[in-house]
């Protein structure tokens, strides 16, 4: 399944975990650059993006997953049953609405995001007490990592 150390997602248990954007500059420019890039983004949005301070709180019940990220500027919740298609109203990101799928990849998560964009989703892993997320919208990608808050 996973890489040797790697905590997996899929428990039999509920929990709930907590994690905060690593201050990683090189990630973060990354992630900048990224934004940037992406024309459905609004120009604000993207100046303010610059400065966020992210959280991710995310918790599981077997299959279902709730998760928000916590930001001074902008909160985002999404509820999901993996392996059940919804559809997603990404209000305040990018303001779609995307029919969303999400999956097991071994020990990831991996979200596939049908609309007006190609190639657009994201993928969750853990990896020790670093929670990665890899976004993708057409051939932008960017990672970010997470640290497990105590």
């Amino acid at each position: 399944m996973g890489s040797p150390g790697c905590i997996h997602f899929h428990q039999a248990l509920p929990f709930a975990w907590l994690y905060s954007l690593k201050p990683d500059s090189k990630k973060q420019e990354f992630t900048t650059a990224t934004l940037i890039k992406l024309p459905s983004i609004d120009f604000a949005t993207r100046k303010i993006a610059k400065h966020l301070k992210q959280t991710k709180e995310i918790v599981q019940n077997g299959d279902n997953f709730k998760t928000k990220t916590i930001s001074t500027f902008r909160n985002y919740d999404v509820d999901f049953t993996v392996g059940v298609e919804f559809e997603e109203h990404t209000k305040g990101l990018d303001n779609r609405v995307v029919k969303t799928l999400v999956t097991w990849d071994g020990d990831k998560l991996v979200s596939v995001q049908k609309g007006e964009k190609n190639n657009r989703g994201w993928k969750h892993w853990i990896e020790g007490d670093i929670l990665h997320l890899e976004l993708t919208c057409e051939d932008q990608v960017c990672h970010q990592t997470f640290k497990k808050k105590n």
